[in-house]
């Protein structure tokens, strides 16, 4: 057996069946994104993965079944880190009113949208994998909806309403929230033209500051907005 250093359970053990299985998850789910499903090939995720040709009917039951992996995968991962900012209620700092604290989440959570999806690298994979899903939907896509894009949505509406008094499932209040959201992830699927128009050789934790600073910028216009009452 492998230890595995696992911060959640350091004791927790894993197997090589298991490892098998991870690295298989990160092949497909690389190699789907770049290339597309119909043109990856189970020969090309085993060689991706180190991995013997059969393990992937063996963990997976085939192709299909590694992308319902990878697809949970994506869901498992975005929860993790979306749950840390919005899983919970706003905690308001001492006297703060309520909107102040959810506004004040609405900026936490558009800087770790950032910080995961412009900077870090893994979040170029799942973004890959995810435009193919959109273009072409398939189950995977419906789990990662399910799992990801709604309840995320939804929370970020809810705490829209909190700031603002503006109902949470109003079409303006989704439609906002999806631009919120939209802006970021232009800088991941844009990433090469906004590289070159900047002059960035990368864009790492200097660069997703800056990003940060403007995106912030224009939340902050649109919630003082709301506040003097424009629509």
């Amino acid at each position: 057996m492998i230890k595995s250093p696992d911060p959640q359970n350091p004791r927790r053990e894993t197997s090589a069946a298991d490892m098998t299985r991870e690295a298989l998850v990160h092949a497909a789910l690389k190699l789907f994104g770049r290339q597309g499903f119909d043109g990856t090939s189970t020969r090309e995720i085993a060689a991706e993965a180190k991995a013997n040709i059969g393990s992937i009917a063996y963990h997976f039951g085939g192709k299909e079944g590694l992308r319902l992996a990878a697809a949970d995968f994506i869901v498992d991962t975005i929860q993790s880190v979306a749950g840390q900012v919005i899983g919970g209620p706003p905690a308001p700092t001492a006297g703060a009113s309520s909107a102040e604290a959810a506004r004040a989440q609405l900026f936490t959570a558009l800087e770790t949208m950032v910080g995961f999806v412009v900077a870090t690298p893994q979040a170029g994979e799942i973004v890959q994998f995810v435009l193919r899903e959109l273009s072409h939907p398939t189950a995977a896509l419906d789990r990662i909806y399910d799992g990801v894009f709604e309840p995320t949505h939804r929370r970020l509406c809810q705490i829209w309403e909190q700031a603002t008094g503006e109902p949470a499932e109003s079409e303006a209040t989704r439609l906002t929230v999806f631009t919120l959201i939209g802006q970021v992830i232009y800088f991941r699927i844009g990433r090469e033209a906004v590289m070159r128009r900047m002059g960035w050789p990368e864009i790492g934790v200097t660069e997703a500051a800056k990003v940060t600073a403007v995106v912030s910028a224009n939340l902050g216009a649109i919630l003082n907005a709301r506040k003097e009452g424009r629509p």
